[in-house]
């Protein structure tokens, strides 16, 4: 097959994907391979030479989406930073990346999707993956759960209406950052 409208076979894929992630933010987990194409510009027959079916399709995409994730923590690594926790700090900073829509527009898709099992499989071994990854980071185990559960938290709330990137939401995460670097700080308290 020839190069169609000036697009590359791997240009056609990446459009075929944004067509299906905003087709099902639209229409929903049951929009059409119909839907996808007409969202894409190419004909369904030109979808199906990509991607033989809708769960192909769907998969790849949530493979898409979840690797997007990984470059974002990738990309927020210090490389100055050699310490404990180094892992963490860049996952703390890639959820709460102040105001990051997309990275929201994402987590939403795939969380529609999820009533899928394939796709809730393929989520489940990625969050297996990073808890893995992060469990190693040299972190105390109670440190760890505390500031990826209030990241997690935090990047969630304008799902809900909450704000992101507020002042607030800035310290928070500069705090959490800083409990990285300091764990002592967390076993100091006076726990009962």
């Amino acid at each position: 097959m020839g190069r169609t409208a000036g697009r590359s076979p791997e240009e056609t894929r990446r459009s075929l994907l944004a067509a299906a992630a905003e087709a099902i933010r639209v229409r929903g987990i049951h929009a059409s391979l119909d839907e996808i194409a007409r969202f894409a510009g190419v004909s369904k027959g030109g979808l199906i030479y990509h991607f033989a079916s809708k769960d192909e399709l769907i998969l790849e995409l949530v493979r898409t989406e979840l690797a997007a994730f990984q470059a974002a923590v990738d990309a927020a690594l210090d490389p100055a930073d050699a310490a404990p926790g180094r892992l963490t700090r860049a996952y703390i900073r890639a959820v709460l990346s102040g105001g990051d829509d997309e990275a929201r527009e994402s987590l939403a898709l795939i969380t529609q999707l999820m009533t899928l099992p394939a796709v809730a499989e393929v989520a489940r071994a990625d969050a297996e993956r990073i808890d893995a990854a992060l469990a190693a980071d040299g972190l105390p185990e109670d440190v760890l759960a505390l500031v990826v559960a209030a990241a997690d938290g935090m990047s969630s709330a304008p799902l809900w209406g909450g704000s992101a990137g507020s002042p607030a939401h800035r310290r928070l995460a500069d705090r959490l950052i800083h409990l990285t670097r300091h764990p002592r700080l967390w076993e100091s308290l006076p726990w009962p």
